[in-house]
């Protein structure tokens, strides 16, 4: 297979590929899948025939994205993510227990969605600091 991009486009390449690795990879622990690991490897060797070296290094064998790439800002795109999903997760998983676990239908569809605008509202306006969790017997006192 021949793939032709051009340097930019190789560059937003490497990002995907590293951001799509940390999502089938980073909670895997010692369980992870090796092929994604082995593909983001190859991808990266290229860094060094696109004057990109200092994007990828070796590491026991293999090249993997650099710390100069991990620390340019790579992350904080993926924690803008994480933050994002969570509380849209989180703001539907409080506007169905507010309908009684009823699932999304038609019918409740734009009920749901109000419910979930203003908990979006609130979390836009202050995080999480307004949530309390009553756990019986817990004391952090």
């Amino acid at each position: 297979m021949q793939l032709e991009l051009s340097e930019q486009q190789f560059r937003y390449l490497l990002d995907l590929v590293y951001i799509g690795n940390w999502v089938m990879n980073s909670t895997r622990d010692g369980d992870r899948i090796e092929e994604y690991d082995e593909l983001e490897s190859h991808i990266f060797s290229y860094c060094q025939h696109h004057r990109m070296r200092a994007l990828a290094e070796r590491y026991r064998g293999s090249w993997v994205p650099s710390k100069a790439f991990s620390d340019g800002g790579i992350h904080e795109v993926i924690e803008n993510y994480e933050d994002a999903v969570f509380f849209e997760i989180l703001a539907e998983e409080l506007a169905l227990r507010d309908m009684d676990g009823q699932p999304m239908t038609r019918e409740n569809y734009d009920r749901l969605n109000e419910r979930m605008k203003q908990y979006l509202s609130e979390f836009d306006a202050h995080g999480t600091d307004h949530l309390t969790v009553d756990i019986p017997g817990d004391s952090f006192d």
